[in-house]
């Protein structure tokens, strides 16, 4: 028999699959800063996430930014392409909607289990499988459930498997006709949802933007500029995506300006941290001969990649015009670095208005080499001349992770406000 809860006692159940002690992309540290802040202002907080064993890449400094009040679910998942797979091959349907459908039935149990009346679900992407869960759990339990869409789970091109495409569909319908509210991390995601979905009330949409987690950032400081003349150091830190992030126009800029000028690789490198494509990106730097320009770089530890950050010269961002309606939490560590910005991603993107608001950004298209070519010489004019302002703290701080949080703690109250009172 399950305990009672306390009916004025706020309590969420956070189903995320990325989670400590995982290694990859900054996007793990949006569930950890909302699990945070919610147990550090009183907030009772389980997380429904996989076991350590699950993640192929972990990093044990990772369990610094778990929150100490945070109580863990974990259960078992299998990754159907790695663990599940016969001599490499498997059923299609064990990788619908994605590779971890395993977590489901795991999951399912075990969070219906321990879920406290009144608990508040609250399931977040980019794992589809985690609003699966979030949905049955909720329709077991009568809970409310909100859903942390980050960006569209549908979008023109995306998802290309016909199959993929239509779970895709149903999991946004059940999304649309059972959550309390949706989060998305972009207005122009929000402005998609709100033409595909008109009959829906416009704040069922809400904007909760990624943003830079400040405790990775604590104790590190800027390192000094050396004299010039120098060679600058544009710094991409983290997975290149082949389409979404396809760098081929970015390569045929270097190549150009190369040409145009022998010397640019005593003035720039570029560098490339865990890209997670290495080897794909290796014959695109051989294909452009740019072997003394650009250089890749394994990953590294979240406090470290925060110090190559706040060390770098520049920092470059891609981002495909299928991303138009995404933000990534990169750009975000970006502006929070206080280092100048090559935007590569359309200018009506939500990424380049978002860049270009910031000051420090020198934009282009990732699909015109010209327009990179370009770019790349204002950026090196203007590092040699010093001509980057920056945003003041304050206005920093408007992007932190404990200013998104903060949000959703109002969001998630006025919930439990409405139900006492209903």
């Amino acid at each position: 028999m399950k305990a009672q809860q306390n009916p004025n006692h706020h309590s969420v159940m956070l189903i995320a699959f990325h989670y400590p002690p995982i290694q990859m992309s900054s996007g793990v540290h949006r569930a950890v800063a909302f699990s945070r802040y919610l147990a550090e202002h009183n907030w009772d907080v389980d997380v429904l996430t996989v076991t350590a064993s699950t993640y192929e890449q972990t990093n044990n400094l990772a369990a610094e930014l778990l929150p100490a009040k945070v109580r863990l679910i974990r259960c078992k998942a299998w990754d159907t392409a790695r663990d599940l797979a016969l001599k490499g091959r498997y059923f299609s349907w064990m990788a619908q909607p994605d590779r971890w459908l395993s977590w489901l039935p795991t999951a399912v149990l075990k969070g219906w289990w321990k879920l406290k009346p009144n608990q508040l679900i609250l399931s977040t992407y980019p794992i589809a499988t985690a609003h699966i869960i979030g949905y049955l759990l909720h329709k077991l339990s009568g809970n409310r459930w909100i859903v942390d869409l980050r960006d569209p789970m549908l979008q023109q091109d995306y998802p290309s498997d016909p199959t993929r495409r239509k779970i895709f569909q149903w999991i946004e319908q059940k999304i649309v006709r059972h959550a309390s509210f949706v989060m998305l991390t972009s207005p122009g995601a929000i402005e998609l949802y709100q033409q595909r979905y008109p009959d829906k009330a416009a704040d069922f949409w809400r904007l909760f933007p990624n943003g830079y987690d400040e405790k990775v950032f604590a104790g590190l400081t800027t390192a000094p500029s050396p004299p010039e003349p120098r060679r600058y150091t544009l710094l991409h830190s983290g997975t290149i995506y082949p389409q979404e992030r396809d760098p081929t126009a970015f390569f045929t800029a270097l190549q150009q300006l190369k040409q145009q000028d022998p010397t640019l690789p005593s003035r720039l490198q570029v560098v490339l941290r865990a890209s997670g494509h290495d080897a794909l990106l290796r014959q695109l730097i051989a294909h452009y001969q740019l072997a003394d320009l650009v250089e890749l770089k394994p990953a590294i530890d979240y406090r470290a990649a925060a110090q190559e950050i706040l060390n770098a010269d520049a920092l470059l961002l891609l981002q495909a015009a299928s991303c138009n309606y995404q933000t990534p939490a990169k750009a975000y560590e970006y502006i929070r670095a206080r280092r100048p910005v090559l935007v590569l991603a359309p200018a009506q993107s939500d990424t380049s208005q978002l860049m270009l608001q910031s000051r420090v950004a020198c934009q282009a298209d990732l699909a015109d080499a010209a327009q990179i070519a370009a770019a790349i010489t204002e950026m090196l004019q203007r590092l040699q001349q010093q001509q980057f302002d920056f945003l003041d703290e304050t206005q920093i701080q408007r992007f932190s992770r404990t200013a998104t949080a903060a949000l959703l703690a109002e969001h998630l109250q006025a919930i439990h406000q409405k139900d006492q009172s209903s």
